[in-house]
């Protein structure tokens, strides 16, 4: 059975090359700023040897993304998926299927009222736009932030 481990030192190098691969819909990140971004998330989780990972935030998060700054402009509480990636050789296996049901239960209990994240509208991704439909997200609003724009999305839990 997959499971989800908490991100560690160890995994830094591995998850940090995993999000270098996948800048284009994620963002560029270097070390010292990954290091905190995972001391400051909700929940940061890897699956392998970085064969998935997600950083997560919650309202309460020191975090300083503008996209996270607009849920918490709106939102009074929530959970945010700042980042998720698969690696090319995991796809098809349900893994980022297995990092949100984990984040909703995590939520939910938690007491989080709703999940947000973003994706990206061009560069379009069409398969995160298809895979969020299916985990019945909804569009709450659009920003566009340099060669990005990105529509905003929730689901109620």
């Amino acid at each position: 059975m997959t499971q989800i481990q908490p991100i560690t030192p160890a995994d830094f190098s591995a998850v940090l090359d995993l999000n270098t691969r996948h800048e284009n819909e994620l963002s560029p990140l270097d070390a010292v700023r990954f290091a905190g971004l995972v001391e400051a998330a909700y929940l940061a989780g890897v699956v392998g040897e970085a064969d998935a990972f997600l950083i997560a935030f919650d309202e309460t998060s020191d975090y300083d993304s503008p996209n996270f700054i607009w849920f918490r402009e709106r939102y009074p509480r929530f959970a945010y998926v700042d980042r998720i990636a698969v690696a090319q050789h995991a796809r098809g296996r349900g893994l980022a299927r297995l990092f949100y049901e984990a984040l909703f239960e995590k939520a939910k209990a938690d007491g989080h009222e709703m999940i947000a994240c973003e994706v990206n509208l061009d560069p379009p991704n069409p398969a995160s736009d298809a895979f969020h439909a299916a985990l019945g997200f909804r569009e709450v609003g659009t920003a566009g932030y340099g060669k990005k724009t990105v529509r905003y999305f929730v689901k109620e839990l």
